[in-house]
């Protein structure tokens, strides 16, 4: 299980980063249909794939490397389901009962995925589903980090009465998590509206944009649309979104900062609060290069990786501080293979 764990992880986090390129060089409508591309399991390339797919589509032409791109993230989720699939039948007769639930939740989880991807392309990139997508990716790939961190941890332990500074440094925790998620969701709402270029301005946004704020900018539902590809709001909408993602990002910095240092202070989470104080710095380095740099599609797919690799720092420490509440640690001098 561990080490179908780290590769269903693995392949998440690769899923995950496909998937933002995918959607940074426009290609989530490459393929016109769902599950194939064009009525074929694959990307069509040759003539007379081509003239098939003009008689299927005629209101798509194709694109062969939207159409391949896409496919290919296809491809990677398809073999993470089936990962998953194993995993949850390997469960039912090598596992405990609660690891049991944990591996079907995830299957569950996957098929809700895979619902949303179809969605994404039968409603042409709904921004709400996009974004829904987009979450439950990072969704995924935290729990999934979350189970390969307790497979991996060795049955020896004893008990540890550390604490990470009661129910205070608990509670900010959990808001950093909440908070992240937060941000992450605005970053997807900021994707799927194309609204990460609406300010090409550092610090401020197109001059006044307090008086140009339109609160319509966060309807769910939207503009009524044939499709969103390459956005339906509003310059003003657009500029709202944006200056909302910056603005919570200040929030985000402040409160993980917070952590960082709250981590920091404890002995067995030292290591921690330094990756995630690295790992912020690098993530608001990537948001201001991307606007001063207008968005150059390697910084914008880093900046994504970025913030997945925040969540997964806040759910290593999650697991750690659960251990520890628990009461069962163990000694990195006793297990110096595990670490911590």
């Amino acid at each position: 299980m561990h080490r179908l764990c780290l590769f269903a992880f693995t392949l998440t986090l690769i899923v995950v980063i496909l998937g933002a390129y995918t959607r940074l060089t426009d290609a989530g409508l490459g393929c016109p249909d769902w599950p194939g591309c064009y009525g074929f399991n694959y990307a069509p390339s040759s003539l007379s794939d081509h003239d098939a797919a003009a008689l299927r589509f005629p209101d798509s032409p194709v694109d062969f490397t939207k159409a391949r791109n896409e496919m290919v993230h296809r491809y990677a989720a398809g073999t993470l389901g089936v990962t998953i699939l194993l995993m949850a039948l390997w469960s039912l007769r090598h596992a405990h009962r609660h690891l049991r639930k944990v591996t079907w939740g995830l299957l569950a989880l996957v098929c809700g995925q895979a619902t949303l991807g179809m969605l994404t392309v039968t409603l042409n990139l709904l921004p709400l589903v996009v974004m829904g997508h987009l979450l439950g990716g990072f969704t995924l790939l935290a729990l999934l980090f979350w189970l390969w961190m307790n497979t991996r941890m060795p049955k020896t332990a004893y008990r540890e009465p550390a604490s990470f500074h009661g129910m205070r440094g608990s509670g900010l925790l959990a808001l950093a998590i909440l908070v992240l998620l937060i941000q992450i969701a605005l970053g997807g709402w900021t994707a799927a509206n194309y609204a990460a270029m609406a300010c090409v301005e550092l610090p401020v946004c197109q001059g006044d944009w307090l008086s140009q704020w339109q609160w319509s900018a966060f309807h769910p539902h939207g503009v009524p649309a044939d499709s969103y590809q390459y956005g339906v709001l509003s310059a003003p909408e657009r500029i709202t979104i944006h200056v909302a993602h910056r603005l919570w990002a200040m929030v985000t910095a402040l409160v993980l900062l917070s952590l960082a240092w709250q981590l920091w202070r404890q002995p067995l989470l030292r290591r921690w609060g330094v990756w995630l104080a690295l790992g912020l710095l690098l993530q608001l380095t990537l948001g201001v290069a991307n606007v001063v740099l207008h968005l150059p599609l390697l910084l914008a797919v880093a900046h994504n990786a970025g913030a997945a690799f925040l969540l997964l720092i806040l759910t290593g420490v999650a697991q750690r501080v659960w251990k520890i509440r628990e009461g069962v640690w163990l000694e990195a001098h006793y297990f110096p293979h595990v670490g911590v």
